[in-house]
């Protein structure tokens, strides 16, 4: 697999993959959200968190704040900070009203709390928030490149504007968030975005990264073969 220089951050909520793969030195870090969560058929979020918290202690990790109303929002955050050295807390651009998160998140921040901006979209949005973080630890903006594709806009531009408003900001890493295919890990890595999320369908198609695409070619032809061979299929010639 080629080596890109990018960080890759396992974005998932199973255990048992999130602890086998925090054995991997090529996962740097890990995110999650509420979504995931369900997906996974997490019941007790505070559970989960700690649970997994006992393994993963020296990689970062984000967890999600999922109140809609700021003060409650604020609370939870605190709460979550204390749970790990290597915690971030994912806090949305907005609520579901769409009103700003960045008081909230200057707040955090300006206390010392690791911060992952999240759900944003749009280079406007970074530069909105990076005066929140500006005086605070390191932090995460996370653009959910991958959405922004769904839309039919392409994600590059995007990121790499949001790259050139970070330069003034050393301690605070971009996120290419909800990758589609494997092939925006070489886009991201290309114009030096720090990190990017993976999930456990992504990361499982790594070893292609780099591979000659005749040899490609043959194992899909040997694939189709297996499969109808297997399958007992027969034309009757």
């Amino acid at each position: 697999m080629r080596n890109l220089g990018i960080k890759l951050f396992a974005d998932g909520a199973d255990k048992a993959s999130m602890v086998e793969m925090y054995k991997d030195p090529k996962i740097s870090g890990f995110t999650t959200n509420p979504t995931l969560m369900r997906k996974s058929g997490v019941t007790d979020f505070e559970g989960f968190a700690r649970d997994v918290l006992k393994t993963i202690t020296a990689k970062p990790i984000s967890f999600e704040v999922f109140s809609d109303e700021f003060t409650e929002m604020e609370q939870q955050a605190r709460k979550i900070a204390t749970w790990g050295k290597n915690v971030y807390v994912k806090i949305p651009i907005t609520n579901t009203k769409r009103e700003s998160s960045v008081p909230l998140i200057q707040r955090l921040s300006k206390e010392g709390i690791k911060v992952n901006v999240t759900a944003m979209m749009t280079a406007g949005q970074v530069k909105e928030v990076l005066p929140a973080l500006a005086n605070g630890p390191a932090a995460y903006v996370s653009i959910f490149a991958g959405r922004v594709a769904d839309a039919g806009t392409d994600p590059l531009p995007i990121m790499k504007e949001a790259m050139e408003m970070l330069k003034k900001h050393p301690h605070v890493e971009l996120i290419w968030a909800s990758p589609r295919e494997i092939y925006n890990v070489v886009q991201a890595a290309d114009i030096g975005c720090h990190i990017i999320t993976e999930t456990n369908d992504i990361l499982k198609k790594l070893p292609t990264l780099g591979k000659d695409l005749s040899d490609f070619s043959l194992d899909t032809v040997k694939m189709f073969y297996d499969d109808a061979h297997a399958a007992g299929y027969k034309i009757v010639v």
